[in-house]
């Protein structure tokens, strides 16, 4: 078929390189203008660049809603239109252009977790398996036909790193076994159960900071989603940021006040977590590597040189 890519980052790059692979023609890409936004800086691998390599005109836009582009869409005349990580809202007028549709390439296990950062959102919510979902696209928003799927687990100590590598290795075959299909001729596919959707957000400063009315379960897992190179998860210490790099959750339960510097046990410094602390039936979260708003890295019993004191939300 006669392809034109809409994608972006690290995830739009592996999709063009599976359809350069593969028997299909890729006629034109249009992708992103490099941004200086944390989370876009990261897996930043050049859609544009792979596709100059190739010889494949490249169209650089925001937003595909222009006239311009439209006349090149149908001048490049494709079968389908297939996109991953494209970052705005692509209209009616463009996505059903092609013969075929657009097939876009999400990674999460839809219908849950449609949106943004889904990976990092599905470790942080404890979530036991994530994935990547080829589905045709139409008016709503990561809601159209399942075409194909691949699921992985989520190891007790994955982090959203882990999690990226596990899942942008799936994206070659799935978004390519969906074409094969298509291809084929077949134009029935799974639909969505529109009950079990949600919907997340772009990642911001605010979620990265640590509330420690939070579980330490899920504090701990807001560590590990944060995990180099995104943005580290950070609280504050005497009025100072400072990142949380490593921790676990507590053998012990520790009760008291929440972000209370309370005990060390083994290699970490306890911080008592959790709404209901007072009980004294909570597990606390124990941090053992932290950077300080200067840059050092340390660990934690090193920072930490008395017990006592808060860390809190904000300074």
């Amino acid at each position: 078929m006669r392809v034109v890519m809409f994608g972006y980052q690290t995830w739009g790059h592996r999709t063009l390189q599976a359809l350069l692979d593969s028997d299909h023609e890729v006629v034109m890409v249009v992708t992103h203008p490099r941004s200086e936004h944390a989370y876009e800086k990261i897996w930043s691998d050049s859609v544009a660049d792979l596709a100059a390599e190739h010889g494949v005109p490249v169209v650089i836009r925001n937003r595909p809603d222009d006239e311009e582009l439209l006349t090149l869409l149908k001048e490049a005349d494709p079968d389908i239109i297939v996109a991953n990580n494209w970052r705005t809202w692509i209209p009616p007028r463009v996505y059903s252009l092609p013969r075929r549709g657009t097939l876009n390439v999400h990674d999460s296990l839809l219908p849950k977790y449609a949106g943004f950062s889904p990976l990092i959102w599905a470790l942080i919510n404890g979530e036991k398996e994530v994935g990547v979902t080829a589905h045709m696209m139409n008016e709503e928003l990561d809601a159209g036909d399942i075409v194909a799927q691949r699921a992985v687990p989520v190891g007790p100590s994955d982090t959203a790193t882990d999690l990226f590598h596990k899942t942008v290795d799936l994206i070659a075959p799935v978004t390519i076994g969906a074409l094969d299909l298509i291809a084929s001729g077949q134009t029935e596919f799974t639909r969505q159960d529109r009950s079990e959707a949600t919907f997340f957000h772009k990642r911001a400063e605010d979620d990265i900071r640590i509330d420690w009315n939070w579980p330490a379960e899920d504090l701990e897992r807001l560590v590990r989603a944060q995990s180099a190179p995104y943005p580290a998860a950070f609280t504050h210490h005497r009025g100072k940021r400072l990142e949380v790099l490593g921790a676990v959750v507590s053998q012990n339960r520790y009760g008291g006040t929440p972000g209370r510097i309370f005990y060390r046990e083994g290699e970490g410094v306890v911080i008592v977590a959790g709404a209901d602390a007072r009980t004294g039936r909570n597990h606390g979260l124990a941090i053992t590597r932290v950077r300080t708003d200067d840059g050092r890295e340390l660990p934690a019993t090193e920072y930490f040189t008395a017990m006592g004191g808060y860390l809190t939300n904000h300074p």
